[in-house]
């Protein structure tokens, strides 16, 4: 195992592992497991990769068309002939669910003249394009080919829809453009080792909320890939934050995941001897419920002798148990309380732990390389006796709509509003600079050195 170097400067505060220590109950092995390099990505970065249409053309080619991409739910595909769209930059999707209960992914575009076959998600048993009429089966297959006669030497039988690679793992559906690529499961591990307890099985998508950030998809996913900048932009939350706790964690031998993993319930280090244990309490009350803030904070009496951790890490029990509709009182507090945040690249950044988990997703919007779709999801889960609830219904907010709004999020809406009011000015201070390249930290911004790193070698074709 890497750790970190004792020629490292250490982050002040008490480190993270010890936290899990006092914890009442120890943690699994995945979250006590701390594995850290330096990263090999560059300490400085070229501002073109954020602001740059070339660099962006090369993304397109190179890099969507080779990862594996969190493209839904199973849930948003129950039955089949049940299908949903998944669009990339210039590609689009038409992920179907099958008879024998599996998923397609078929290129959204026929092969006549390239009218795209489906704009909306729905239910069907055929492809029929409207332009033209050609038609094709749930399974791709063509059905129909009007006027025959005027194709000579074309077997509709071998015109099938080009397909992408899917796989799934937790309730998501994943595609990959590139038949060459490793298997999802090689690709993400070790995530699915570390999930194994946290009940993805149970889990439904309980609040999608999405808008548009008018700056590049890589600038957005920095701004969650590092607990730092909740010194300034999110102060509210430093009286139950350890920020500079942090712990991250990049592992040598998988390129595409990363974690960091943020103690809650535990004042911020820069706060160190300012906050008592029942200020905890009350930052986290009068922030609301949201994520890994549970609710009934504010009426909390703190007993004598007891930390605003135990409590809010009682509290956090007793809404997981609520949502899984079983006790789970060997639960280790870090995983019910703590911000336990694995990026799988190049986009998607899934929540451990019991839940509610945020998911979030980055994507370019459309073509423009200044501006991205930010996808918030959480997971909630039902008990295990009882069917499935339907997927959330995404919720698109404006372009000037706050995400305080979405009431669905509860306290998290303000937390993102306080986020969206910087990256704007981040993509526009980047075109700005007299500087041609962005200093990064060595460990609080170690995973956007990391993923820099993932990300050169898809663009130079390694």
């Amino acid at each position: 195992m890497a750790t970190r170097s004792t020629d490292d400067a250490p982050a002040p505060g008490t480190p993270y592992q010890s936290y899990l220590d006092r914890d009442a109950h120890p943690p699994t092995p995945g979250v006590r497991e701390h594995v850290w390099q330096p990263p090999e990505g560059e300490a400085e970065i070229p501002i073109e990769r954020y602001v740059s249409r070339e660099f962006f053309e090369l993304e397109k080619h190179r890099l969507w068309p080779k990862v594996w991409q969190m493209a839904c739910r199973e849930e948003h595909l129950p039955e089949p002939g049940d299908y949903t769209l998944y669009e990339i930059c210039d590609h689009s999707f038409i992920l179907a669910r099958q008879d024998d209960g599996s998923i397609r992914a078929f290129y959204n575009a026929c092969l006549h003249r390239g009218r795209m076959l489906r704009t909306e998600p729905g239910s069907t048993r055929q492809f029929r394009c409207p332009f033209h009429g050609l038609t094709w089966g749930l399974d791709g297959r063509m059905q129909e080919l009007p006027c025959a006669w005027d194709f000579p030497g074309v077997d509709p039988a071998a015109l099938p829809l080009p397909q992408a690679r899917v796989a799934r793992w937790g309730g998501w559906v994943f595609l990959n453009m590139d038949e060459a690529a490793p298997p999802l499961e090689h690709y993400l591990r070790p995530l699915p080792e570390h999930f194994a307890t946290w009940g993805l099985a149970q889990s439904y998508l309980g609040v999608h909320v999405a808008k548009v950030i008018r700056a590049n998809w890589k600038a957005v996913l920095d701004a969650f890939s590092e607990a730092w900048h909740s010194q300034d932009t999110h102060p509210q939350i430093l009286p139950f934050t350890g920020d500079t706790n942090t712990r991250y964690d990049i592992w040598p031998d998988n390129p595409h995941v990363d974690r960091m993993i943020t103690p809650f319930g535990v004042p911020s280090p820069l706060l160190e001897g300012q906050i008592g244990e029942g200020d905890i309490l009350a930052a986290m009350a009068a922030l609301g419920e949201g994520g890994r803030r549970p609710a009934g904070m504010a009426a909390i009496e703190l007993p004598e002798g007891v930390t605003g951790r135990q409590v809010a890490a009682g509290k956090a029990r007793e809404t997981a148990e609520a949502m899984w509709g079983c006790p789970l009182p060997e639960a280790p507090e870090s995983e019910l309380l703590d911000g336990i945040l694995y990026n799988v690249f190049p986009n998607f950044v899934p929540w451990g732990g019991y839940g509610p988990n945020i998911n979030y997703r980055f994507r370019p919007h459309g073509n423009d390389h200044e501006a991205c779709v930010m996808e918030v999801m959480l997971l909630l889960r039902h008990p295990a006796d009882q069917p499935k609830p339907p997927p959330a219904e995404l919720r698109w907010l404006e372009a000037d709509e706050p995400w305080s709004t979405a009431t669905e999020l509860g306290g998290l809406g303000a937390i993102f509003d306080q986020d969206n009011s910087n990256l704007p000015w981040v993509q526009r201070g980047m075109k700005a600079t007299a500087r041609s390249r962005l200093l990064l930290a060595h460990v609080q911004e170690s995973r956007i050195r990391h993923y820099h790193g993932t990300l050169m070698r898809y663009l130079n074709g390694a």
